[in-house]
């Protein structure tokens, strides 16, 4: 995680730029999503739920938020460079595999890049 802390970190020029909303509820903050947005295709840049709090529909809730997002920037797909272990969270949400794109923190490392088709 050290090595990805300046890639996740949000910063105020994040919210300048980008929509980043966060989930809350009685229980505390459980989660964080950011879409940034280029012409025809938005990107996840973050989908993140807190791992005691996977099962409860939050990462749904911020994924159905980050394609509504990315449909009002005028985007026709959602673009996510996923962790290895999501991408089955993805697929479950309709984004198909496309290939592979450099992590931003480790050199030579892949991760898996999806896209979601915005209808």
């Amino acid at each position: 995680m050290d090595a990805c802390k300046a890639e996740l970190e949000i910063t105020p020029q994040t919210l300048t730029k980008d929509e980043v909303i966060v989930a809350e509820d009685a229980s505390g903050l459980s989660g964080v999503a950011q879409v940034s947005g280029a012409s025809t295709e938005s990107h996840l840049e973050k989908l993140f739920v807190d791992p005691d709090r996977f099962g409860e529909g939050i990462g749904s809730r911020l994924f159905s938020w980050a394609a509504d997002t990315a449909r009002q920037q005028g985007a026709i797909e959602l673009v996510i460079d996923s962790d290895p272990d999501a991408v089955t969270f993805y697929q479950a949400m309709g984004a198909r595999r496309t290939g592979y794109a450099p992590s931003g923190s480790i050199p030579r490392r892949k991760l898996p890049q999806l896209r979601f088709t915005l209808e």
